[in-house]
């Protein structure tokens, strides 16, 4: 979102935001957004009435050309709001009714249904997405526009030697693992600071490539990682919730550990399923806790994996692979379209199926020479493709065909008033 939103300031739009506050909200403040407070939840509820009301005040007080809603609790709210009366483009970031079951999961259908009337475009991230929502029977006006990430943030490490950039650490608890150090060049990790003199413990922290202390390989075939002595970290950035799947991949680090025991895990994120996916969690995997940044966290992974139950096009794997960082997915929707074809064989695996998926990591962090060749297609295919600055670009010419030419932000990206008006949820890839 805030790529995005940076991108869409720097071509001259006037984006004013409402949504919650919080990080997202902050977050847009300091780049320059104009950010109206509206307070919603994340899900439909008694609310509802009063968060469609507010919204409509706001949008009334702003008076834009144009409604941008991302999301579907957003999307819900500001169709509500607005009912035609304003241009308004539609992006669900994954369709509702996926994310629920039984009669929830058959009422969201049915306002999808209906409430397409009030979107002028439902933007999709993905054909995937788009058919989808065809299938379930979402006639709508549909537009696919990729999504798009920050090339110039999401990069490799630096060469050693150069300092890499400032990362904030993660939350000071008990349970949090702090940032680690960014990758050098080659694919090593500058070892950490060792622990206190005759404290006998590990120094903290997630490390992909120390030397165990117990000395011994590790792995049975004697190949990757651990055969040199190093320990493989896999991270997983997303939020914890049962559509990013980290009880499935919790589920396949039993068997990752089987053939590689000094392995670890940082799941990178906050979220509700936290107590239960750290109950049933193995000492060697650790919760990061919400990063403002995860640039270090991809940096620093062997492989970052996101075995999500639903998506629309998820972030994390793009940002992964924009910092040189080979990823396994699960094949739902965006997903085979966020990675060029060849890697789509070593790195997609069939949603909720632990098996597969261990499968898929071992395999991986046994190669390391294929880890850095499709870590090298990956990162070429998303710097060709999903760069957030032609995501924009694409955008704002989809705000141009609705406005027509005479639109303000259709001369020189002067609009005269604030285009477009973003309704978000707080949301994370």
């Amino acid at each position: 979102m805030l790529d995005l939103v940076r991108a869409q300031l720097a071509a001259g739009l006037r984006v004013t935001a409402a949504c919650p506050g919080g990080p997202l909200a902050a977050g847009m403040r300091e780049l320059g957004a104009d950010v109206r407070e509206w307070r919603a939840g994340r899900s439909p509820g008694p609310g509802l009435p009063g968060e469609v009301r507010r919204l409509a005040r706001l949008i009334e007080e702003v008076r834009p050309e144009l409604v941008h809603a991302h999301s579907a609790k957003a999307g819900l709210a500001a169709r509500l709001a607005v009912r035609g009366r304003v241009p308004t483009v539609y992006q669900p970031h994954a369709w509702s009714f996926e994310a629920v079951g039984g009669l929830t999961a058959a009422l969201a259908l049915r306002w999808e249904r209906w409430g397409a009337r009030w979107a002028d475009r439902v933007l999709c991230v993905s054909e995937a997405e788009r058919t989808t929502g065809l299938r379930a029977g979402v006639r709508a006006a549909y537009t696919v526009v990729p999504n798009g990430i920050d090339t110039t943030r999401f990069t490799p490490a630096p060469p050693t030697g150069t300092a890499p950039p400032t990362h904030p650490p993660a939350p000071p608890t008990a349970t949090a693992a702090p940032s680690p150090a960014p990758r050098a060049a080659d694919g090593e990790r500058p070892p950490p600071e060792p622990p206190a003199p005759g404290d006998g413990s590990r120094p903290a922290g997630p490390r992909a490539h120390d030397t165990c202390a117990e000395g011994g390989s590790g792995s049975q075939n004697g190949s990757g990682s651990e055969s040199a002595g190093r320990r493989p970290l896999v991270v997983c950035v997303g939020r914890l919730c049962r559509q990013k799947g980290q009880d499935v991949l919790l589920a396949a680090w039993e068997d990752i550990l089987g053939e590689l025991p000094h392995a670890e895990l940082v799941l990178v994120g906050d979220g509700p399923d936290h107590a239960s996916l750290r109950h049933r969690a193995h000492p060697s995997v650790r919760f990061a806790g919400a990063v403002p940044d995860a640039v270090s966290w991809y940096r620093a992974a062997d492989l970052v994996v996101l075995p999500s139950r639903w998506e629309g096009m998820a972030l994390a794997p793009l940002e992964a692979l924009a910092c040189g960082t080979p990823v396994v997915l699960t094949d739902v929707d965006g997903a085979r379209e966020s990675l060029p074809p060849a890697l789509a064989a070593h790195c997609l695996v069939p949603p909720e199926d632990p098996a597969a998926l261990a499968g898929a990591v071992t395999a991986l962090l046994t190669d390391p020479p294929l880890r850095a060749a499709l870590a090298d297609q990956g990162r070429r295919h998303v710097l060709a493709t999903h760069d957030v600055r032609h995501t924009a670009d694409r955008i704002a010419a989809l705000y141009r065909e609705l406005l027509g030419p005479t639109s303000p932000c259709a001369a020189n990206g002067e609009p005269a008033r604030p285009v477009p008006s973003e309704c978000r949820e707080s949301i994370h890839s």
